[in-house]
């Protein structure tokens, strides 16, 4: 074994193959922002030609990526969107995918109504319960598409059991890893084919870049989705690859804080009478609280709860003062979002209903703030907001 194989992931997101530049000796990577590239021979192209086709600083992190997911190669992408889009490409007409049922609103919308117009069905499905994974597969299922933990309702699937049930079938398995990344969960060591990122989140971790990364396992589907990256174009631009490589090596340290004042968190709300359910597999009653300590190496940094009733929850993102309330989540500043209408809008309410996404829903992806702080600012937003809900209905 070579020295650096027996290193641990922390050290490994600093001292990677990516290190250094060699020619220079730089311990940053160079911003390469070259659109093409001289060749010195007719018959023979370099390594580089064409900036979409591959370029030195995108595939920097492209192999960073790659080894964190112990993949055989990496992909980056415009967005995560970008990413999952190309991924779907693999399908043709006819096709049928099996996806997880509380799936991100992006996601969803790609599927019903873009994939659904070039004759690609789909079936969705709640993908903790196996049973009825089996049930909807037809002859023509090619794809299972895993979000785990799931967005919003944080619900756990079993990669290993659905890989197995993909491969007895001939088909693949995607799993979409943002929220827990390979610092915490490593799918294709679990049997998943693809592995998808939106490096907005916590791999790039500060709010400033927006990014899509895919790690594949077989270097036969690897050359599949190189060839429709190529072809579809939606690249990674290199100062966005930049700022990505620069979050990753501090991915460690920045989970460890929000995954530690996450569980306090959770906790805390689950004590509280104003919230009505808290969604978060670090809770010891969460139901997939084993499966997640048995496939992950941790909860991760982000929950949902669903308050009283709406006029609740309005009234508290009103009061609350630390985290920013906006879409997206994995940032240094915690974030608070409303999934009825930010990350699920593109949902129809009746499917938001259906699958429990209710508008007395809010999802915190937790940040870097001193976890007593946050405390004491939900306690006293959720004080306030209860107070006055109360004086509301006596018709004061």
């Amino acid at each position: 074994m070579c020295e650096i194989e027996s290193w641990s992931f922390q050290t490994k997101l600093l001292h990677n193959s990516q290190k250094i530049d060699h020619p220079t000796g730089a311990v940053s990577v160079p911003i390469q922002h070259a659109s093409t590239f001289h060749q010195y021979d007719i018959d023979s192209f370099g390594k580089y030609d064409y900036s979409r086709s591959l370029n030195p600083t995108r595939e920097a992190l492209e192999t960073v990526i790659a080894d964190m997911e112990e993949g055989t190669r990496g992909f980056a992408f415009s967005s995560g969107m970008a990413a999952i889009s190309t991924a779907f490409l693999l399908l043709s007409k006819g096709d049928h995918v099996v996806i997880t049922e509380d799936v991100y609103g992006g996601t969803y919308r790609f599927v019903t109504e873009v994939l659904s117009r070039y004759g690609i069905n789909h079936t969705f499905v709640d993908m903790t319960d196996l049973d009825k994974v089996k049930e909807a597969i037809r002859p023509n299922t090619k794809v299972f598409y895993v979000e785990t933990p799931s967005n919003p309702l944080l619900k756990v699937t079993d990669i290993k059991a659905i890989s197995s049930i993909a491969k007895a079938h001939g088909a693949l398995t995607f799993v979409d890893n943002t929220f827990l990344t390979p610092a915490l969960q490593k799918p294709l060591t679990l049997g998943a084919d693809i592995v998808l990122h939106s490096a907005t989140k916590f791999l790039s971790g500060h709010s400033d870049v927006v990014a899509g990364l895919t790690v594949v396992k077989d270097p036969v589907l690897a050359d599949r989705i190189g060839f429709l990256q190529n072809s579809f174009g939606a690249v990674l631009g290199v100062q966005d690859a930049w700022l990505v490589l620069r979050g990753i090596k501090t991915l460690h340290v920045r989970l460890a804080q929000s995954i530690q004042s996450a569980k306090q968190i959770a906790q805390a709300l689950k004590e509280n009478p104003a919230i009505k359910n808290v969604y978060y597999p670090g809770l010891e009653d969460h139901p997939h609280y084993v499966l997640q300590g048995r496939q992950a190496k941790d909860a991760g940094a982000v929950l949902s709860f669903e308050l009283e009733n709406e006029r609740i929850l309005r009234d508290f993102v009103s009061k609350v003062k630390i985290p920013v309330f906006a879409v997206s989540l994995g940032a240094v500043e915690s974030i608070l979002s409303y999934p009825a209408k930010m990350s699920h809008a593109a949902m129809p309410l009746h499917e938001r209903e259906k699958r429990g996404i209710s508008n007395s829903l809010l999802r915190l992806s937790v940040g870097l703030e001193n976890s007593e702080d946050l405390l004491r600012d939900f306690k006293t937003a959720l004080s306030a907001s209860r107070f006055e809900e109360k004086v509301f209905q006596r018709g004061e």
